[in-house]
């Protein structure tokens, strides 16, 4: 009954997030258009664009290979992953996958790989240009969240995620201990990094020589860029909900019923998009940094992860 449980939730939150991350973008950039006194083109917008895209058929350029094909669907395959694994709804862990820390990783980091190779599979330079940028940056933000979920992992002795979140439940004083607090500045930091937002990149944005995730999408078009867009926004929806989740554990499903799979869904999606207003207001009062800065920052972040996980067994 568990493994057949643990399934269930998954397909939940599969179709929670596939029907939640385009609203959640459409909250971002709604909040930041109110808060710069535009309009807005409404929280279901992105609903709209994806609609669109999906009925047009992709113009792939003539020596371009399989992979402009196959990149965007394995970084939507890879983003559908994550949202399955990650203890989003409930921490009840699938029998044959878990959600240990080094396969979520590595999940991540195959959908990082083929967003590259789909920018540089055209051969224009701004796509060289962004897939380079794009693999500059992951290299530096694999570490920091390797580093930052490790030093959570060491009170409840064990990598895997859905362990991690039941004790911080169970221990509310672990949340906010100083490991805590410097390995989820890190983890932010990091999550940032990894779903190109401001200050490391600034999606709203289409200069030259500012671009990263931008720069490997311009070749792409019709349904390959559907599946780019959605793959990236069910990235960044389900680590605002692991960082939700990780930050305030109250709520999400340890043993199955249906009321309690029904809370789960509404205080994960609570969750979700109250970050996104956060990080919508952050990113008016925020700018882009220069690209050499970016490896700094990165560096600070990954700093605080070591301070963490060196506090973690000094206070241990």
């Amino acid at each position: 009954m568990t493994g057949a449980a643990a399934i269930i939730i998954a397909l939940v939150q599969l179709v929670l997030f596939v029907f939640l991350a385009p609203v959640l973008i459409g909250v971002i950039r709604q909040v930041r258009a109110r808060l710069e006194g535009r309009a807005g083109s409404g929280i279901w917008q992105p609903w709209r664009d994806v609609r669109k895209l999906l009925a047009k058929n992709p113009v792939r350029a003539a020596g371009s290979s399989w992979m402009l094909a196959a990149g965007p669907v394995t970084l939507l395959v890879s983003s559908l992953l994550l949202c399955a694994l990650l203890p989003l709804v409930g921490t009840l862990p699938l029998p044959l996958i878990p959600s240990d820390l080094f396969v979520i990783v590595s999940v991540m980091l195959i959908g990082v790989v083929a967003l590259a190779l789909v920018g540089l599979d055209a051969g224009t330079a701004f796509g060289g240009m962004g897939s380079s940028r794009h693999m500059t940056v992951a290299a530096l933000v694999e570490p920091t969240l390797l580093l930052a979920v490790y030093a959570l992992s060491i009170p409840a002795g064990t990598s895997t995620l859905s362990l991690i979140v039941e004790t911080r439940l169970a221990n509310p004083a672990v949340i906010i201990s100083p490991v805590s607090l410097l390995a989820m500045v890190a983890l932010a930091i990091a999550i940032m990094a990894e779903t190109s937002r401001l200050p490391v990149d600034n999606p709203s944005t289409h200069l030259e020589l500012t671009m990263l995730h931008e720069a490997m999408v311009l070749e792409a078009s019709g349904r390959d860029l559907a599946w780019l867009e959605l793959g990236s926004w069910l990235k960044l929806a389900a680590l605002l909900g692991l960082l939700s989740n990780l930050i305030v554990p109250w709520g999400i499903v340890t043993d199955f019923s249906v009321l309690g799979v029904i809370v789960g869904v509404g205080t994960v999606t609570m969750k979700v998009l109250l970050l996104g207003v956060v990080l919508s207001v952050g990113e008016v009062f925020l700018a882009k940094a220069r690209l050499f800065r970016v490896p700094e920052l990165l560096a600070g972040s990954f700093a605080l992860g070591l301070l963490a996980v060196t506090a973690s067994y000094l206070v241990a």
